[in-house]
């Protein structure tokens, strides 16, 4: 299967990168053949990375067509173990000017074997002002052989300065027949299950994998989901706000206790750990700086996975909106259907939109580094009162 097997009902962007790739040659970013820096934009869960990465693997690909998937080059940078592809993941809420700096003079470097140096920058809108303008001289004025691959939601998440200079790769959100079908495919999932983890998802492809095959996945989705009915008086409200709150803690924990320990194990014998555990002097700095990478990851998982449980929140009332405006549209939480039909004939639809306003205000709150608590009970509030 070729690189661009991953790229779910993507077929314009596939066709795009996949023509950039024949045209390139190792000197073309300089003659102008080749763009050297590329920006893909997408929403959430519509494979941003996974398309950056997939280019990468086709300009180093050593076969014609390039992105054959089976060449040795091709099957480094997929797995992320080419010497000329530097995959960069902020694992904080942000991406600091010293990181950016020491990146620029990675990048700066000739390739050792494949024909480009390339930087692949996930999450590009993560870096600070000063981090940006030192990402922009890089930009500006690159080597012959390097090309920046930038990934962000979307192109005003980054200084306009920046994205002028980049060639722009829009994707769109996956049909959700298409997520199905990779599912049963890729996945073994059986079609049904499939089916209602791709709906659920609304495109996010890894999100609907993790729905098909995971079920405290599901029954964190399924708490999310009995808000509303929660939401009786003021004690209740404060209470849902709780648990939203602890299921985001528990999916971050989840998600990064055996990344820290393997981390850390590997840290800890790459400084001569004794075999009674004990470290030699001087190495304490650097467990401590990667300590506190570790925490600031896991801050910006748990307000990932708040955020995912906000959006499953705004999905319900756009279903209770749908039906109150008769809209035709189709449920995404198709399964709820008495349930959203009883919600909306107990309001109007302005109050419904008042609460998604809301949910979309509490996310703002929260991406505004508001002590996460406090901004979810005064959205389960506003949720129970109807968003007066």
């Amino acid at each position: 299967m070729s690189v661009w097997g991953d790229l779910v009902g993507q077929d314009p962007v596939v066709e795009q990168l996949r023509s950039a790739a024949e045209a390139a040659d190792a000197g073309g970013a300089a003659g102008g053949k080749m763009a050297h820096a590329w920006l893909f934009t997408g929403p959430p869960g519509s494979g941003r990375s996974a398309a950056a990465r997939a280019f990468a693997a086709a300009l180093q690909c050593s076969e014609t067509p390039r992105g054959c998937g089976h060449c040795a080059s091709c099957h480094q940078v997929l797995q992320g173990t080419h010497a000329d592809v530097e995959v960069v993941r902020p694992s904080g809420l942000s991406y600091g000017v010293r990181e950016t700096r020491e990146l620029v003079l990675r990048a700066s470097s000739s390739p050792s074997g494949g024909r480009w140096q390339i930087v692949l920058f996930e999450d590009a809108d993560r870096a600070t002002e000063a981090a940006a303008n030192a990402l922009l001289k890089a930009i500006e004025e690159p080597p012959p052989r390097t090309v920046w691959l930038l990934c962000a939601p979307s192109p005003e998440d980054l200084v306009m300065t920046i994205r002028s200079r980049c060639r722009l790769v829009t994707l769109r959100i996956p049909p959700v027949a298409a997520v199905a079908d990779v599912l049963v495919r890729r996945d073994g999932v059986d079609p049904a299950t499939a089916e209602a983890a791709a709906r659920a998802a609304q495109g996010h492809i890894e999100r609907a994998r993790r729905l098909a095959v995971d079920e405290q996945a599901r029954r964190r989705r399924e708490e999310v989901l009995a808000v509303p009915r929660r939401l009786t008086s003021v004690g209740p409200a404060v209470a849902a706000a709780e648990a939203l709150v602890k299921a985001a803690e528990e999916e971050a924990k989840a998600t990064t206790e055996e990344l820290n320990e393997s981390e850390t194990a590997a840290l800890r014998q790459a400084l001569g750990e004794s075999a009674k555990g004990r470290m030699p002097r001087g190495t304490a700095g650097a467990l401590k700086e990667l300590e506190d990478r570790q925490k600031s990851r896991a801050t910006r998982v748990k307000r990932d996975a708040l955020d995912r449980a906000l959006l499953d929140l705004a999905y319900y009332y756009r279903d209770v909106l749908v039906l109150q405006l008769g809209a035709g549209s189709e449920l995404v939480n198709a399964d709820r259907a008495d349930e959203l039909r009883a919600a909306a004939a107990a309001g109007t639809p302005e109050t419904t939109i008042r609460r998604l306003d809301a949910i979309m205000e509490c996310r703002e709150r929260l991406d505004a580094n508001v002590n996460p608590l406090l901004a979810v009970e005064a959205l389960t509030l506003a949720l129970r009162d109807g968003a007066a």
